[in-house]
């Protein structure tokens, strides 16, 4: 069955062959990397060649970095392909591909459908990232998780491996509430509160090197607006799930419990 990656990027020439090469020196079996670009002039020719398939795919204009997401998720779901699991991960070099030989045998053991590298677990370090990002970030995590109360640290990473049955759930429901970072906390949220199995692991979180960071003060406004839409979602599957729980639903009853007080 296929590994597939998918790596949403924008104006990320600089970076993509870099990452590409760090992918191939894992060796993984039957590998296969989706790029999503949004730059406005294709870069494929410059895109090389990798033991792995690598289908590039642009769509010539800034769609956001979740809605990129989610059109490779449907992408790789419409080959018609066995499919294992799909992987996420920035083009920017923050996500070390090295992480996933661990992260993937956790991923089985665990028999999970969501699994996020989070920068704020115990042993997770953030490298040069300036210190009133590192207050945005945590202060925008700490938020979310008020409002959403999904029991992760990171709602925001995009460092993710997803089962085939989460991502094609991610693509038949996610996306509807905006389509840039927001979208990542959509679907934690959405894949948890419909009894998905979600987990998280330490993360060693590297700042970009070469090329513009696509976080806007517009996207940040924009991303706001979108977490009070997903709040009132979560509100309306809150009402849903608790009114046809059965008392005797033990891992979930715990689970629900922490969102229903």
């Amino acid at each position: 069955m296929n590994k597939f990656i998918v790596v949403p990027c924008y104006h990320e020439y600089e970076n993509i062959n870099i990452l590409l090469d760090e992918i191939a020196k894992c060796k993984f079996d039957n590998l296969i990397v989706v790029i999503v670009d949004d730059s406005e002039n294709s870069f494929e020719k410059r895109v090389k060649k990798q033991t792995f398939k690598t289908i590039y795919l642009n769509r010539k204009k800034k769609g956001g970095r979740g809605s990129a997401v989610i059109f490779g998720i449907k992408y790789i779901l419409n080959l018609n392909v066995d499919i294992n699991m799909i992987i996420e991960m920035d083009a920017d070099l923050s996500h070390d591909p090295k992480e996933l030989f661990d992260n993937l045998n956790y991923f089985k053991e665990n028999n999970l459908d969501l699994l996020i590298s989070s920068r704020y677990k115990k042993n997770s370090k953030i490298i040069n990232w300036s210190f009133n990002r590192k207050i945005l970030s945590f202060c925008s995590n700490k938020l979310t998780n008020f409002l959403l109360k999904v029991p992760v640290s990171d709602y925001t990473n995009g460092y993710r491996i997803y089962s085939s049955k989460a991502a094609n759930f991610v693509a038949n429901n996610c996306g509807k509430i905006g389509d840039g970072y927001i979208v990542l906390s959509e679907i934690l949220m959405q894949l948890y509160f419909n009894k998905f199995k979600v987990d998280e692991v330490s993360t060693i979180f590297v700042n970009r090197v070469k090329g513009v960071s696509n976080v806007t003060i517009k996207e940040i406004l924009i991303s706001l607006i979108g977490l009070i839409k997903i709040w009132k979602i979560k509100k309306k599957l809150k009402v849903f799930l608790t009114s046809n729980i059965p008392n005797h639903y033990a891992i979930d009853g715990q689970r629900r419990a922490l969102v229903v007080i």
